[in-house]
């Protein structure tokens, strides 16, 4: 059997294959653009149905038909379809400032207390509420509003079935019934008919329609509602106990923690950390991350080092605590200030100071946020006692080795480049029949590699270290 994974990004889409024995068959990538002028950070929903299209049919002409396919996606940014299923406005991003106004309308206690996030900007409910009061035009004219799983799935087979964690990145899921919130969206004066039906993540949608089948090279293909992408790679990563989480470095790094109960816990949610369903039934994760993960070494590499790779890069990290102290705040601060004003600090550098200095300290700067997020997490009862690492940062063991003695924790690498992909083919894969279940399917599609434990009396020194590190964002913010 053929089991499809389709992961699509705010920048580009990619379509993985692999055979139900965990044999990888074919992996395409296709980019489109995304505009981002003053206020307005959009992307136009067609260029990614049509890159969908593409990438599927690409992928037939070399490999044959696909069985199932599952959808997994970018969260927040909706697309509003018209009564003909044109997409009637482009779709706004979740950058984009349009919805502030509209977020500051809730009260936090309440959205807290049934959706698991504090009002912001970025999720769907605020920007819906924009483009009613701006444009009532487009507004009246939607017949559906979808994210882009479900905006997927139903131009692929023309049911409207959106799956949990991706509604809860909307601000109007009911976290513990895991359907839509009538409550909230009669607050934002939204119907709730438009929206999609909420499902279980993993649930079959149905077959693609037979003209659009015929045009894809497909045949009786089963396509699957997957997850939010951050979802998807923690399951990818086959992290589905209690008490593990996922360390995923790429442009951004960002720890997905699983838990088996939803926090009592107001302080979680104004750390602005969000709760989310996960794709078995009675567990949550929430995502804690930085803007600049591997964009911060990506930086340093391509300003200071640019004849180097990161392999020669890392031969030149020692093992011990560096002296200098790095607030990798490159793009601004994510959880827990989500403070877009912020910016990269430096301290402690002196006329002695190396280029490996300066990759060594950026390296640990990203990790100490990585601690004091999961420090604050910590507050609430979320504790981590294992990360699974993946993503570009996984692919180094200076890196990893450092992540262990900072944290304190075993990192345990895994081979999975596709984790996103690969947490969606799980998913399709027993949604059809080709697992037993999640477990299984983990049996077959995760590959696990070297697992660093931390060093005790380095751990010491890191944790001097962190004492000062965690100092810095509240005394040079104000100077900023």
């Amino acid at each position: 059997m053929k089991l499809g994974g389709i992961d699509v990004g705010t920048t580009g889409c990619k379509l993985t294959v692999y055979s139900e024995k965990g044999e990888m068959l074919a992996s395409e990538y296709l980019t489109y653009e995304v505009s981002r002028n003053a206020g307005e950070h959009e992307i136009d929903g067609r260029l990614i149905w049509d890159g969908i299209k593409k990438l599927i049919k690409s992928t037939t002409d070399r490999i044959g038909n696909i069985d199932a396919i599952g959808i997994t996606t970018f969260g927040e940014t909706f697309v509003m379809l018209g009564g003909n299923d044109e997409i009637l406005c482009p779709s706004l991003l979740y950058t984009d400032p349009r919805g502030t106004e509209e977020a500051e309308l809730f009260d936090s206690q309440r959205i807290m207390e049934i959706a698991g996030v504090k009002p912001h900007a970025m999720y769907s409910i605020p920007k819906i509420m924009w483009i009613k009061k701006h444009r009532p035009d487009i507004y009246e004219k939607a017949v559906r509003i979808m994210l882009f799983e479900d905006f997927i799935v139903y131009m692929l087979t023309g049911t409207a079935q959106i799956d949990r964690s991706l509604a809860a990145r909307t601000m109007g899921l009911d976290i513990r019934k895991c359907d839509w919130s009538r409550e909230i969206f009669d607050l934002a004066g939204i119907e709730i008919e438009k929206m999609s039906t909420v499902v279980k993540s993993g649930s079959i949608a149905g077959r693609v329609r037979p003209e659009l089948a015929s045009e894809l090279g497909l045949s009786d293909t089963i396509i699957v509602s997957g997850c939010h992408d951050q979802v998807a790679s923690a399951a990818g990563s086959g992290v589905f106990e209690n008490g593990l989480a996922v360390d995923g470095t790429g442009t951004v790094e960002c720890i997905t923690p699983v838990f088996g109960s939803i926090p009592d816990s107001r302080e979680l949610y104004e750390d602005n950390y969000a709760v989310v369903p996960y794709v078995e039934d009675g567990k949550y994760v929430c995502y804690a991350f930085s803007f600049t993960g591997g964009a911060a070494l990506k930086w340093f590499r391509d300003n200071f080092a640019p004849d180097k790779s990161y392999k020669e890069l890392d031969k030149a990290v020692d093992s011990e605590p560096g002296e200098i102290l790095v607030l990798p705040h490159f793009a601004g601060a994510a959880t827990p200030y989500m403070d877009n004003g912020s910016k990269a600090v430096f301290l402690g550098v002196t006329m002695e100071t190396t280029k490996a200095d300066i990759y060594k300290a950026i390296m640990e700067g990203v990790t100490y946020e990585i601690l004091l997020n999961l420090n604050r997490l910590g507050k609430s009862g979320i504790k981590p006692s294992r990360l699974y690492a993946t993503g570009g940062g996984a692919m180094s063991q200076v890196w990893l080795q450092m992540k262990a003695d900072i944290l304190g924790l075993p990192i345990t690498s895994l081979f999975a480049p596709e984790v996103g992909t690969v947490g969606t083919i799980m998913l399709t894969g027993t949604a059809v029949g080709a697992f037993a279940n999640l477990d299984a399917a983990r049996a077959v599609m995760v590959k696990e590699g070297k697992t660093y434990y931390p060093d005790p009396a380095r751990h010491e020194k890191y944790r001097s270290n962190y004492e000062r590190y965690e100092k810095i964002y509240k005394a040079v913010r104000p100077l900023l």
